[in-house]
């Protein structure tokens, strides 16, 4: 072998040694983001064998999918719905095999692959306290137009084509000011606190178990399908992997996700300890 291949070989020896091969895990900016990333981080550990990095509080929908693409990480939760309106301006679709179809098959223009669903949905919930709801009997989002609301909601849905404006194209619900808009943690404090009537939550979210709150239901379906999955790189998919990652499919269904995120956001438990224990009682 002559220099200038030596000098080449060497070259590319360092440069592949200098490269991380971990799999990094990311999430967005939420409880149950961290929650998830953390379960399949433990889950890819335990099963291979290998380290892997974790890069949670990404910011936004527009954030993480940016970061996948780019390589900054390798895989992340996302919801179909999401997917649909957030990233590929696509019209709303309410049927999950539909939903999981189009978004498949659009990711694979950036190399991403969408893993079978982990088994529940975190749609947007539009939810009041118990106590007005009893008052005024109302439980459906078209009985809630018969009152005025002060509405709390979270940044993308004050933004998203299926958020606010959607929503109040379809419900015209009144509304006192305009909505005041709060980070996702904070909307069932201000509801306690009597600052807001109204909260644009999530339908997994644990403090939905704590009895104080009621979720209206969207009797109009307006709200798209959301399945949770997770993205990936299609380069970094070797057969362990996959199969590892995919053990966690179908094992998370709604009232499990919900009993999960309370043990982190009310009983202030550690998000790595509830997912050791998830995994512990879930995944043999």
């Amino acid at each position: 072998m002559d220099r200038k291949a030596v000098v080449a070989l060497l070259a590319i020896l360092i440069t592949g040694c200098g490269r991380s091969k971990n799999l990094t895990v990311g999430a967005k900016n939420f409880s149950e983001q961290f929650l998830l990333g953390e379960i399949m981080a433990q889950q890819l550990e335990r099963r291979l064998g290998e380290k892997v990095e974790r890069k949670f509080h990404l910011g936004g929908t527009n954030v993480a999918h940016e970061a996948l693409v780019q390589g900054d990480i390798d895989l992340y939760p996302e919801y179909t719905g999401t997917a649909l309106s957030a990233i590929l301006k696509q019209p709303l679709d309410s049927d999950p095999v539909s939903a999981l179809a189009k978004v498949r098959a659009a990711y694979r223009q950036w190399g991403l692959e969408w893993l079978a669903p982990l088994g529940f949905q975190n749609t947007f919930a539009m939810t009041i306290r118990e106590e007005d709801a009893a008052r005024d009997h109302v439980s459906t989002l078209s009985e809630a137009g018969r009152r005025s609301w002060i509405l709390g909601v979270g940044y993308e849905f004050a933004t998203r084509p299926d958020g606010l404006a959607g929503f109040q194209a379809v419900y015209h619900l009144p509304l006192v000011g305009s909505p005041r808009t709060m980070d996702l943690g904070l909307l069932y404090e201000a509801l306690e606190k009597r600052q807001i009537d109204m909260a644009a939550a999530n339908s997994t979210d644990g403090q939905l178990a704590s009895g104080k709150f009621r979720v209206l239901v969207d009797d109009r379906r307006f709200f798209p399908s959301y399945e949770a999955c997770f993205v990936v790189r299609s380069a970094v998919l070797t057969e362990p992997r996959r199969k590892a990652m995919e053990e966690l499919s179908g094992k998370l269904t709604d009232a499990t996700m919900r009993k999960l995120n309370f043990e982190v956001t009310v009983n202030h438990r550690s998000i790595e300890d509830v997912a050791r224990d998830f995994l512990t009682a879930a995944v043999k």
